[in-house]
C-alpha cells in the first residue's frame, strides 16, 4: 500500500506537469502568453452566458405550420388517388386542420373509400357529400415531434456555422427552445442568423395570369411578393426545394453585386436540368421564406447542378444567408417569444464574485488543515492545490464551458477533496493511539479510509451523473463541474497526498507519528 514504483511515480509526475501547463493560460495575463513558446497550449476556458455576456432567446416552433404543408402534400395525395380510382370531385382544398371535397356522385362513397384507404395516417368521414379527410392524432404528434427535433438540430448547425463557443441549445416544453449565444451581445443579429426559417424554394412562374386579381387565379397557382416590392404568380407547389442543397457560398454576380452561389445535390441536379431543359425561355422563381428573390429566364438548359441567387444583398446578409443555406432549412417556422441581453458587466461581477468565493473558501480550508493535521495538513494543501489544477485543466483542454453554477460546483469540490483526507488522517489517528508504528499506522490508515472514501465519492458521482443527464443548463454546468472534482479528488487524496507523506517517512523516519 505504501510502495511506488518508479512508472507510478512518472505517472504522478506526468499527469501534474500537463494540468498545470494546461491550465497555466487561465490564470497568466496576456503579455506573458505573448513570450511562451508556440507549442505551449494557448486555449482557455469557455466561460457561460453568465460569466461573459451574451444573448439569450427563447424560440417558439409554430409547429401548425408543418401540420398545414402536410396537409397541402396530402391534398394532391388525395387528388392523385381519386383520379386513379375515376371518381368525381369538386372544390377539393386543403387547409391548416383538414383536406376537403365534394364527392360529385353520392354512389361513387364505396369507391371513393377503398382509393383513400391507402392513406394509411388519415381517416376519412362524410357529411352528405361533403367528404373530409384528416391525420390521425399519433400522426399529428409524430409531425410536431419530428419538427421539434429538426429544428433543435438546424439551430445547431447554424450556430455552429456561425463560430458562437459553447452555445446552448435546448428545449423546453413541448414547443420552445431555448439558445443562449455566450459573448454575442447584437440581439439582432443572432434574431436574423437562428430565427430565420431559410426555406428556399424554386416555382415555375406562370406569365399568363394576372398578379392583381389573385382571387380569379388559375388551380395551383398563388401570388408571392418580391423583394422589389411587385407581385408575380407563381405555380403553387415547388418543382425543387433546398433540400436537395449540399453547399452555399458568398459571391459575386457579373455585375459586381454580392450574390450567394449554390450546389445541388445528384437528386437536385437531376430535377434542375430537367426543369431548365423544358421550360427554356420561361422565368422560374427563387423564393425564400416566401419572398422572391430574383426570377430570372432559363436561358439555356443547366446541367452541371450549380446556380446563382442574386438580389438586392450586402455583403454581410449574402455571408449570412450562404451560412444559413448551408446549415439546413428549419422544418418549421420559430418566433421569438422572449429575448435578453445579458451585458458583460455582469459577467464581470459574477466572475469576480465566483473567484472570491473559490478563494476565501480555498484559503480557509488551508488553513484549517494545518491547524488541525500539521505537516499531514500541509501535504493535503498541496493534494488540493493540484485537484483545482486538475479540474481546470480538463475543462480546458476538452472545451467545457465554465458557468457560475459550475463554480459551486468547483467550491463543493474542494470541501470533498479535503474530506478525504480528513478521514485518513483520522484513521491514521486510530492507529496511533492503538500504539503501531509509523509505517504500519500510515499503511492501516489508508486502507481503513478507501472503502469509505470510494463509497462517498462513488454515490456522489453517481447522483452528479444523473443531474447532468436529466438536468439543463445552470444544473448540468455544476454536475459536470462536480464530476471532475470528484474523480481528480480521488487521484490527489489517495494516490498523491499519500506519496508525499510515504516519501516523508522514509526521509525523516520518525518514531511517532504526530498527526
Amino acid at each position: 500500500m505504501l510502495k511506488f514504483n518508479l512508472f507510478t511515480k512518472l505517472s504522478i509526475l506526468a499527469l501534474i506537469g500537463w494540468a498545470v501547463v494546461t491550465a497555466a493560460p487561465n490564470v497568466l495575463p496576456e503579455s506573458w502568453q505573448a513570450h511562451l513558446p508556440s507549442s505551449m497550449p494557448t486555449k482557455t476556458l469557455n466561460l457561460g452566458l453568465d460569466l461573459q455576456g451574451g444573448s439569450h432567446l427563447v424560440l417558439q416552433v409554430e409547429t401548425q405550420a408543418v401540420i398545414q404543408r402536410a396537409y397541402e402534400n396530402l391534398e394532391d395525395d388525395v387528388r392523385q388517388s381519386l383520379r386513379e380510382a375515376k371518381v368525381g370531385y369538386l372544390q377539393l382544398r386543403a387547409d391548416a386542420v383538414k383536406v376537403s371535397f365534394v364527392l360529385r356522385n353520392p354512389q361513387d362513397e364505396a369507391t371513393m373509400r377503398e382509393a383513400l384507404s391507402e392513406l394509411r395516417n388519415a381517416t376519412v368521414s362524410i357529411d352528405g357529400q361533403q367528404v373530409f379527410v384528416v391525420f390521425r392524432d399519433e400522426e399529428l404528434e409524430r409531425l410536431a415531434t419530428t419538427a421539434l427535433r429538426q429544428t433543435l438540430e438546424v439551430l445547431r448547425n447554424r450556430v455552429d456555422e456561425f463560430g458562437v463557443a459553447e452555445p446552448l441549445i435546448q428545449q423546453q416544453g413541448a414547443d420552445r427552445v431555448i439558445v443562449e449565444l455566450p459573448g454575442i451581445d447584437d440581439v439582432q443579429r443572432a434574431k436574423n442568423a437562428i430565427g430565420r426559417t431559410a426555406q428556399l424554394t424554386f416555382h415555375l412562374v406562370d406569365a399568363q395570369a394576372d398578379p392583381t386579381n389573385p382571387f380569379n387565379l388559375p388551380p395551383n397557382r398563388k401570388v408571392m411578393m418580391s423583394q422589389d416590392g411587385y407581385s408575380i404568380v407563381v405555380h403553387k407547389r415547388a418543382a425543387l426545394t433546398g433540400q436537395s442543397l449540399t453547399s452555399a457560398g458568398a459571391s459575386f454576380d457579373q455585375y459586381s453585386q454580392p450574390a450567394v452561389d449554390i450546389a445541388f445535390d445528384n437528386r437536385g441536379t437531376r430535377i434542375f436540368a430537367k426543369l431548365s431543359t423544358e421550360n427554356v425561355g420561361r422565368q422560374f422563381a427563387i423564393v425564400l421564406d416566401g419572398e422572391v428573390l430574383s426570377a430570372p429566364v432559363f436561358r439555356e438548359p443547366i446541367l452541371g447542378g450549380r446556380a446563382q441567387i442574386s438580389g438586392s444583398f450586402t455583403v454581410q446578409e449574402s455571408q449570412d444567408l450562404a451560412t444559413l443555406l448551408s446549415a439546413g432549412a428549419l422544418p418549421a417556422p420559430v418566433k421569438v417569444v422572449e429575448e435578453r441581453t445579458v451585458g458583460p458587466s455582469l459577467g464581470a461581477d459574477s466572475v469576480a464574485a465566483g473567484q472570491l468565493a473559490i478563494l476565501i473558501g480555498f484559503v480557509m480550508v488551508l488553513i484549517f488543515m494545518v491547524i488541525f493535521y500539521g505537516m499531514f495538513g500541509l501535504a493535503a494543501d498541496v493534494a488540493l492545490l493540484v485537484n483545482v489544477i486538475i479540474v481546470l485543466a480538463v475543462m480546458t483542454y476538452v472545451g467545457f464551458t465554465l458557468t457560475l453554477p459550475g463554480m459551486a460546483g468547483i467550491v463543493l469540490t474542494i470541501g470533498m477533496a479535503v474530506d478525504a483526507n480528513v478521514l485518513i488522517f483520522e484513521r491514521i489517528r486510530e492507529e496511533v493511539a492503538k500504539g503501531q508504528r509509523p509505517f504500519t499506522a500510515m499503511e492501516n490508515g489508508f486502507k481503513g479510509a478507501f472503502g469509505t472514501i470510494l463509497d462517498a465519492n462513488i454515490t456522489t458521482l453517481l447522483a452528479a451523473v444523473v443531474l447532468f443527464a436529466m438536468g439543463s443548463g445552470p444544473i448540468r454546468g455544476f454536475a459536470l463541474t462536480l464530476s471532475i472534482g470528484i474523480v481528480a479528488s480521488m487521484f490527489t487524496a489517495i494516490m498523491l497526498t499519500r506519496w508525499m507523506l510515504v516519501a516523508w517517512l522514509h526521509a525523516a523516519k520518525p518514531k511517532k507519528l504526530k498527526v
